[in-house]
């Protein structure tokens, strides 16, 4: 059955989770009373619509429908998710949260995009507060998976559990933070790193262009992949993280930040940063901004997916969750997909070797659905291609949404032959292939006949 989410507040933050939303199949209403609202959620999505399908190897859910309400009650009185991301003022969001409540299921997860308040101040004066908590994502919502789940005492543990099913059954993770604390656990980091960088600025040591590259093409980069912690414990070599301590220790004692205090932003300081920002990347309008960011993105994230490792773990675990269970069939669709930006080569059209990905990738797709699945693998068996020809007709552009139907042309024993033909969703015939495979014991290395179910599937094609 499909779900509905109610989002309160189309700005940057719940622009990005309608989109987040929506591209996972749930159906969406919007409350935003902005007449500019409609025109910012559609730039939104159009990014959304471009980026986050290219982090799978398999096609995402049929899109969700969106409403756009009138009332806040339309929003949210059938809704299983209400996700508030309105302006960060206490007030505001006491007046909101109450007339959600007037309205809303006594079952909806009742969600706070907030950076900076307590679950517990949400919940002042609420008459349900089992249903609130605070979910605080991290922009762009629709990519980045990290969601804050911060409940209070009065936090129903219903409601937690569930609230922490359906985020990871959008590919988001739900980090449940144990204790109430002020700004959560990102953004202290977030805080500590923004206040020294001012003290750069205001110091006249560095520029706003010199300290990104200070975290881009550092830290920032060990950071993305292995936090903090673990990139430390391997600084401190074979001894560990005991002897980075002993190593490093000391140094938290040395005058060398100023985390205690924070520059006064002066005009001539917000001056200063302002026009430093501007020279750094006033070139590109914040779309534009916004769409190299995505594709960086993508690029890492979908290299930590080929690891199995970090974010690209979720990655792989939702999209296992969104392969079709198909029957076996003499002609099937065994991909269904949009083309990533790291597939493309220096002509902008996708590189020779990612057309082998694909069609490898369909063989996958048609072998998964005879029975070569983990199990079958794990029991010693699976197929070696032997043989592939592969004909290119025409250009395939990242973005570009493909489809692969697989026909078989030989099943004989351990033998099996695979026709593809690689289509754009338009029809257009972008490349075909022949691929030629025999069944193997993945303990003796050698051919032999399939066995067990996979052998009785793939007798229909003799």
């Amino acid at each position: 059955m499909t779900k509905t989410a109610a989002i309160i507040g189309g700005g940057v933050i719940g622009g990005g989770w309608l989109a987040r939303f929506v591209l996972n199949g749930w159906n969406v209403n919007l409350f935003d009373p902005d007449p500019q609202a409609t025109r910012k959620i559609e730039e939104v999505l159009k990014n959304a619509r471009h980026a986050l399908p290219m982090l799978y190897d398999t096609a995402m859910p049929s899109e969700g429908t969106i409403t756009l309400c009138d009332t806040m009650e339309q929003a949210v009185a059938q809704a299983d998710w209400i996700q508030e991301s309105v302006p960060e003022r206490l007030d505001i969001k006491h007046k909101v949260l109450a007339e959600i409540q007037a309205h809303c299921r006594a079952d909806a997860i009742i969600g706070s995009s907030t950076s900076g308040f307590k679950p517990s101040e949400l919940q002042e004066k609420s008459e349900r507060p089992d249903q609130i908590m605070v979910c605080h994502p991290f922009n762009p919502v629709y990519l980045l998976p990290l969601i804050e789940v911060v409940p209070s005492v009065q936090t129903g543990a219903d409601h937690l559990a569930r609230a922490k099913d359906m985020l990871t059954s959008v590919g988001l993770y739900p980090l449940h933070v144990r204790k109430e604390i002020d700004a959560h656990i990102a953004d202290r980091f977030l805080e500590a790193v923004w206040r020294e960088g001012l003290w750069l600025i205001k110091d006249g040591i560095a520029t706003t262009e010199e300290i990104d590259n200070a975290i881009r093409y550092g830290f920032g980069l060990r950071w993305a992949q292995m936090g903090l912690f673990e990139t430390y414990r391997i600084a401190g070599g074979e001894a560990g993280m005991a002897h980075f301590i002993a190593q490093f220790g000391p140094c938290l004692e040395w005058p060398w930040t100023k985390l205690m205090d924070v520059p006064e932003l002066t005009d001539d300081l917000v001056k200063m940063i302002a026009d430093q920002s501007d020279a750094q990347s006033g070139a590109h309008s914040i779309r534009e901004l916004e769409r190299i960011r995505d594709n960086n993105l993508v690029a890492m994230m979908r290299a930590l997916k080929q690891q199995g490792k970090a974010a690209g773990t979720l990655i792989k675990d939702h999209e296992k969750s969104m392969i079709p269970q198909q029957a076996p069939a003499k002609t099937l669709r065994t991909q269904t997909r949009i083309v990533p930006v790291d597939w493309t080569d220096s002509n902008g059209h996708m590189n020779e070797g990612r057309y082998g990905q694909v069609f490898s990738d369909a063989a996958d797709g048609f072998l998964l659905a005879v029975g070569v699945d983990d199990a079958y693998l794990a029991g010693g068996h699976s197929y070696f291609t032997v043989e592939t020809s592969i004909k290119f007709l025409n250009e395939t552009h990242a973005g570009d949404h493909i489809v692969v139907d697989s026909t078989v042309e030989l099943s004989e024993g351990k033998k099996l032959k695979l026709a593809h033909e690689m289509k754009r969703a338009d029809g257009t015939v972008l490349a075909t292939a022949s691929q030629f495979m025999l069944h193997v014991s993945l303990d003796t290395r050698k051919s032999c006949p399939p066995v067990g179910p996979v052998a009785t599937a793939l007798q229909q094609f003799s």
